[in-house]
């Protein structure tokens, strides 16, 4: 369980700084995605990206491990549900690193929806230990997390699938 602590706190952490980064672009992506002003959608950026970088910092202190892993739970979740509300339609989710206009479908919905999940497991199971394979598998599923994105946006990928 120590190698899905440590994938889902990359994540988490990845997604904070690519939210610092991006911040101007992704700011216009919350406040659509949460039918919010651009003004507030700054603010719950600026939050969503406390949440994730605290949480993907606490999931690695076994004496924080359950709360960091239900309030990554708790973010998955609302990011999954603001998803679903714009179900079919074509905007830029931020759910990547580059810019994607794109129609929001079932799997840009499921993968926060699984994430969630993982957390979940993780929190109920607790940090386990820490061996010396730990960062090598958590490298290889944030690899395979991220390669998953990466062949979705293939225009031909997706129009297979239909």
């Amino acid at each position: 369980m120590a190698a899905l602590s440590l994938f889902l706190a990359l994540l988490l952490c990845a997604s904070a700084l690519h939210k610092v980064l991006a911040r101007e672009r992704l700011a216009l992506v919350v406040a659509r995605l949460a039918s919010v002003a651009p003004p507030l959608g700054a603010v719950l950026l600026a939050l969503a990206a406390t949440i994730e970088a605290l949480a993907g910092l606490a999931l690695l202190v076994p004496a924080l491990h359950t709360g960091a892993a239900l309030a990554a739970t708790a973010l998955w979740s609302g990011y999954a549900l603001a998803l679903l509300r714009h179900r079919g339609q074509t905007l830029d989710c931020g759910c990547d690193f580059a810019a994607r206009e794109r129609p929001v479908d079932l799997f840009a919905i499921l993968r926060p929806v699984l994430l969630a999940l993982l957390a979940a497991w993780s929190g109920a199971s607790g940090p386990g230990p820490w061996t010396l394979e730990v960062p090598f598998a958590a490298l290889a599923l944030a690899a395979l997390w991220f390669a998953a994105g990466e062949l979705h946006a293939i225009p031909q990928v997706r129009s297979i699938r239909r």
